[in-house]
């Protein structure tokens, strides 16, 4: 049987005119695959049946959704953050006003349900959570050879086994503990978080305060790639360890949370090198100019929490060439520099590990991850999208 279709049966199943079928001709919608003897036209058959099924998909809205999922219309409600205007927001509360002072801790437990109530000591006087230490100092001696977000994201799961049947989130809260001491691969403890990552990195006063507004300011970003992994996987029942490990996963992209990773070369390039300019372009040569770590499609002003975070840097003599190199790699691409070069800029003024960048990260995003989890179970549905099918049919 021919695979090709006359005009006459290509409208019937478009459901469409024969002049709206040449209609779509004429806008490359529709490309025909040749003619008969008496010249009239055939239409391949999988490409009309994708084309009706587009148009079906429309009809629903389905492009509408397409286009929403790249940077584009809010796809789902949420009073977690939400970002208008250029300023980002936790249930409200202005995210430059809160690093000002708040601790990690306490911008989690506002990220979980704004009650005013502190999880994190409810979670340290539980003593059903005390059995992880020993876990997690054995799970941490199994990975000392494996980069730091790798690891949590092998062992966060078996580590948090007892907690895996849970969603509260006092369990959240033992969890973002579990996670800070398997990302520092230190001893869990019950201090504040951003204490703990500045002894494990020695920081000084004035760098252990810029670990917690870094830390206050990337908790939580809206809908990003790791949020929405988070939210897909606790719809399906999945428990807040392997629902956080998704979102370590996620995060691990070049595109996402190891996107300061990719920064930090860049800079440690040009300050290697005989001039800086010298070293930005050995770095650009043969790369997508587009790279992380400047600009951002929410804030067309410039990043607020890079902002924040840099002015911080900039009092430090030691910071010159490294905001430096910043400012000429901003003015060659045209975009301001965001949260990942502060970032990876931080690491580098500090002497900080290579992976600094990717630990703070995934440890602030923990608290967010945790609260579009809970979010997503009191919606009660699974996410379930469809996709549009664009391959080929067999005719038989």
């Amino acid at each position: 049987m021919s695979k090709d279709l006359s005009a006459s049966e290509a409208a019937r199943i478009l459901g469409v005119s024969l002049a709206t079928l040449y209609s779509y001709v004429s806008r490359g919608m529709l490309t025909p695959s040749g003619a008969l003897a008496d010249r009239s036209k055939r239409y391949p058959h999988d490409e009309v049946l994708r084309l009706a099924a587009r148009k079906a998909d429309g009809k629903r809205g389905g492009h509408k959704v397409a286009a929403a999922m790249n940077w584009g219309t809010p796809v789902l409600e949420t009073r977690i953050s939400g970002i208008a205007g250029g300023r980002l927001h936790y249930r409200g509360h202005d995210v430059l006003a809160l690093a000002g002072g708040a601790t990690l801790e306490q911008v989690a437990c506002l990220l979980w349900d704004d009650n005013g109530i502190d999880y994190f000591a409810d979670a340290d006087a539980d003593a059903a959570h005390a059995p992880f230490a020993a876990g997690v100092a054995a799970a941490i001696d199994s990975t000392r050879s494996m980069p730091p977000l790798e690891a949590a994201m092998c062992m966060l799961p078996v580590c948090g086994q007892s907690l895996s049947a849970r969603n509260d989130f006092v369990a959240g809260a033992a969890l973002m503990r579990m996670l800070a001491a398997l990302l520092l691969k230190r001893a869990p403890s019950t201090q504040p978080l951003h204490l703990q990552v500045a002894q494990a990195w020695q920081a000084d006063a004035a760098q252990t305060e810029w670990i917690r507004a870094a830390l206050v300011l990337l908790a939580d970003h809206e809908l990003n790639a790791s949020a929405f992994t988070v939210r897909c996987v606790a719809s399906t029942g999945a428990g807040q360890a392997a629902t956080l490990s998704a979102g370590l996963a996620a995060l691990s992209g070049p595109q996402h949370g190891a996107g300061s990773t990719m920064i930090r070369a860049m800079l440690e390039t040009a300050l290697a090198s005989d001039s800086i300019e010298a070293g930005i372009d050995a770095w650009f040569d043969g790369r997508d100019p587009s790279v992380v770590g400047f600009s951002h499609p929410l804030y067309p002003q410039g990043d607020p929490r890079g902002a924040c975070l840099l002015e911080r840097m900039s009092a430090w003599p030691q910071a010159g060439a490294v905001l430096a190199i910043g400012a000429r790699v901003a003015t060659r691409l045209g975009m301001p520099a965001n949260a990942d070069f502060a970032l990876a800029a931080m690491s580098v003024v500090c002497g900080w590990p290579p992976a600094a960048g990717e630990i703070l990260f995934a440890l602030a995003r923990s608290a967010g991850w945790i609260a579009h989890a809970a979010e997503q179970i009191a919606n009660g549905s699974m996410i379930r999208p469809r996709a549009r099918y664009v391959g080929t049919y067999q005719v038989e």
